[in-house]
């Protein structure tokens, strides 16, 4: 793990830090939280080419796409033998089907006679027929059937089989990747991965499931969600229970950063605010009520103490850490007893290289994922949300992915993700596509980021611009 650069690590807004949080626990807080990581960086401006040109996007699907693990879909999605999952990214398809065995196999989307795509929903299949002629396959990807069959004698001594790419489930994840040649998932992302088996993702299930067409470039919309010192003018409704300008950033290797926001304590531009101040703004933000959306067990903004003292200048966060620990425990029978109010709190946001975020802790956990869409303006932002399967039971099929329809908001779907999570997601989506836009009108074109608190949008560029060079991938 690399270790804490001393010029950024002075490079903090005043207030305290998310260490001190950590040091005022009620659970001893392990290393993975405590230990901060750093790499060197530039502050060279970056090019608005990037977002914009679509030169820079023909680079990305030719060079970096094709050479990566990308997130395809949950184990919860296609849960039983026949079952399918159609991926798609940019103009690329492939097709996930589940076997007899339950194990997973990912096919290129195309029909080997005319190209016509296999399938293009999501759903259940006894063998993978193409709809235009009729060429059919078995589900792991054998030939079973060539209609006319006289008059293609000479495929009789071609391999017909349907081209695979690897596939790997991780944390509930299913990863594939076009590059044989690239190390297992694990290895590939590198430090950090490890503080996962902690949380063990694999435990939860997919409880809802949007998806939004944003018209932005995937790295805009996904950039946006790698600093919080935003909020302060985008998201003020979360001040009182948000520290957002303190929230502590870590790099690790080519591909995972972190972001840890601390919750239920004060932003620090907020000044003279007592416990009582952060527990009413968060209660008024959740409504009060327990809800899995709002990663909250349940908030009142009078609460008893249980024991703590009211006068503890951390009593918030103690008070709602043993709220969550008491509400989450009642609703899926699993143990919290020995997890930090941290991350009985906290905002995790990993972002795993290039396009997902899959957040830690023991809350419920959101999944991010941006996908290119079409073209250079255009990109798919999909928000999902995990909650723990109750001890003793079977997840729960995934529903498929409700699409907010063009022209609305997030809050169309606020049943799914709640009003709360949904009206931030909007105020986000108000600045996004004059982002893009500003950046085409831009007489400089050059983005001067801040060394610190965007320090995880400089090694995610230094990272794709590894890949557009030829220095990555990294082969097994």
């Amino acid at each position: 793990m690399a270790e804490s650069d001393p010029k950024i690590a002075q490079a903090r807004c005043p207030g305290p830090s998310y260490t001190d949080m950590l040091n005022a626990d009620t659970r001893p807080a392990p290393d993975y939280l405590l230990t901060e990581s750093n790499l060197p960086l530039t502050n060279e401006p970056l090019s608005t080419q990037a977002y914009v040109s679509p030169a820079f996007k023909a680079e990305e699907d030719q060079k970096m796409w094709p050479n990566i693990w990308q997130f395809a879909a949950r184990e919860e999605d296609f849960p039983e033998p026949g079952d399918t999952v159609v991926y798609e990214i940019g103009d690329k398809s492939f097709l996930l089907v589940r076997q007899r065995d339950s194990s997973i196999r990912a096919f290129y989307n195309a029909c080997l006679h005319r190209g016509r795509k296999l399938r293009t929903e999501c759903g259940p299949a006894t063998q993978l027929r193409c709809p235009f002629h009729g060429f059919t396959w078995n589900n792991d990807g054998s030939l079973k059937e060539i209609p006319g069959e006289w008059d293609f004698e000479h495929l009789q001594t071609k391999d017909m089989s349907l081209p695979e790419l690897r596939v790997e489930s991780w944390q509930g994840f299913v990863l594939i990747t076009e590059n044989h040649d690239l190390p297992s998932f694990r290895e590939w992302i590198g430090p950090g991965v490890e503080h996962f088996d902690n949380w063990r993702l694999e435990e939860c299930h997919t409880a809802a499931w949007v998806g939004k067409v944003i018209p932005a470039n995937w790295k805009v919309v996904a950039e946006a969600f790698m600093e919080a010192w935003h909020s302060i003018v985008t998201h003020p409704q979360i001040l009182g229970f948000t520290a957002d300008a303190n929230t502590r950033y870590d790099l690790y290797g080519d591909h995972m950063n972190r972001a840890i926001t601390a919750s239920a304590a004060l932003s620090p531009h907020l000044k003279g605010k007592d416990q009582q101040y952060v527990i009413e703004s968060l209660a008024k933000f959740t409504g009060g009520a327990g809800d899995a959306r709002s990663r909250r067990g349940g908030i009142e903004a009078t609460q008893e103490l249980h024991g703590f003292d009211a006068d503890d200048p951390w009593l918030a966060r103690k008070l709602l850490a043993k709220g969550n620990r008491d509400a989450f425990h009642a609703q899926n029978g699993h143990d919290y007893s020995r997890y930090t109010d941290s991350e009985m709190l906290d905002n995790f946001t990993y972002n795993v290289f290039p396009n997902w975020s899959p957040w830690g802790g023991m809350a419920p956990n959101i999944v991010y994922r941006w996908r290119p869409w079409h073209d250079t303006d255009n990109c798919l932002m999909e928000v999902r949300i995990l909650i723990r399967t109750p001890v003793g039971e079977k997840a729960p099929k995934s529903q498929p992915m409700r699409l907010v329809p063009e022209g609305e908001p997030f809050a169309a779907a606020a049943d799914l993700i709640g009003a709360a999570l949904a009206g931030v997601f909007d105020q986000d989506m108000a600045n996004l596509p004059h982002v893009q836009t500003g950046m085409k009108a831009s007489k400089t074109q050059r983005l001067e980021l801040g060394a610190y608190q965007e320090s995880r949008i400089r090694h995610f560029q230094n990272t794709l611009q590894k890949y557009l060079s030829g220095t990555l991938p990294a082969k097994k």
